[in-house]
């Protein structure tokens, strides 16, 4: 088999990935690898970061699946600092398209593409690029956190996360678009997920990772997402904001909190803006909550009267049914994401034209 690097080459990347000592390095949900080949057998060396060397770790190590022609033959977390997967074998050459996912988040392990082996007949090519590219920011919704997990009274672990059973990525998919993620469970815009009767978070909030490649509590070959910038070499068409719900944690009915959270905001619209000056912007909320959303709304309003800017709009998601279930920690279920993605794939169709 002839060995190939995960470069541009090569592959084309899955949402902000960095190619970094001859490995590509995935942390955001989503992020990963696409690519073309005709051949017999193909194999993948994927590097998992310290937290597959940290005793009883189980419930925070990455999980990553790959794809061959759209189905999932590999689904597996990286409980070890170095796998190899054999993803195709056949005895006759057969045309394949291949994508390598991470399906877990980013703020709990990382994970590196090392090579691609591969018996081909002649080599192997990245995927073409689709027409459209959206970017999705947003929390642990985002993530598909609990997505494999339908009981409300369990906690989190990445084993149960599946960004491709999430709203986002099936938006994505319906869409015909290439994406990306900015997404970090329990995050907000000024504050983090917080119990009743705790102060504010504002070291768990997205805007401060916004240009970079990620956040992670560990690292991967010594190195830390959040001290890599991004680039946005590649703007994006659309960018969909669904940030607040971990926010309303912390503000609940307080007026004075919420005009924090609604001039914050405002900010990172600007933030948002200042680095994708050609993307249109729409801001969700309300899958698990919808109490934000009028403040929400505010702080767009706020925003274009402050800058002229019109190609920014919102959209309210129905906040998700007892009848549909629950999974861990009371997230949404693949159903309740289902319809979340139809929703806002209708709305993006109307809104893009």
């Amino acid at each position: 088999m002839t060995t190939y690097l995960p470069n541009t080459k090569n592959i084309k990347p899955l949402g902000r990935t960095l190619f970094t000592d001859d490995v590509l390095w995935m942390a955001f949900s989503g992020s990963g690898a696409a690519f073309t080949f005709r051949g017999t057998k193909a194999c993948v060396t994927i590097l998992a970061d310290e937290s597959a060397r940290i005793p009883g770790n189980e419930d925070n190590l990455a999980r990553i699946a790959v794809y061959v022609n759209g189905s999932r033959v590999i689904d597996a977390m990286m409980d070890e600092p170095r796998k190899e997967f054999t993803f195709f074998e056949s005895e006759t050459p057969a045309d394949c398209s291949v994508e390598i996912i991470k399906l877990s988040e980013s703020a709990m392990s990382t994970v590196g593409i090392a090579s691609i082996d591969a018996e081909t007949e002649n080599g192997i090519h990245p995927a073409p690029y689709r027409s459209r590219f959206i970017e999705f920011v947003g929390d642990s919704i985002t993530c598909g956190y609990g997505v494999d997990d339908e009981n409300e009274e369990h906690q989190f672990s990445t084993r149960t996360e599946d960004v491709t059973r999430a709203y986002a990525y099936r938006t994505a998919q319906a869409l015909d678009a290439d994406y990306s993620m900015v997404s970090l469970s329990g995050y907000g815009i000024i504050s983090g997920y917080v119990g009743e009767g705790e102060p504010q978070k504002p070291e768990q909030t997205i805007p401060q990772y916004y240009d970079k490649l990620g956040f992670c509590y560990g690292k991967f070959l010594g190195r830390a997402p959040e001290a890599v910038s991004w680039t946005f070499e590649r703007q994006p068409d659309l960018i969909v904001v669904n940030l607040g719900t971990n926010d309303d944690s912390y503000t609940l009915d307080d007026a004075a909190k919420q005009e924090c959270y609604r001039s914050a905001y405002t900010e990172f619209l600007k933030q948002i803006r200042s680095k994708n000056p050609g993307a249109a912007i729409l801001c969700t909320l309300g899958i698990m909550g919808r109490r934000l959303c009028p403040v929400m709304e505010a702080a767009v309003a706020a925003y274009r009267g402050e800058t002229g800017d019109s190609k920014i709009a919102c959209m309210s998601f129905e906040e998700q049914l007892p009848s549909d279930g629950y999974t861990a920690n009371w997230h949404p279920t693949a159903k309740t994401h289902g319809k979340a993605a139809e929703k806002l794939t209708g709305f993006i169709r109307e809104l893009m034209g």
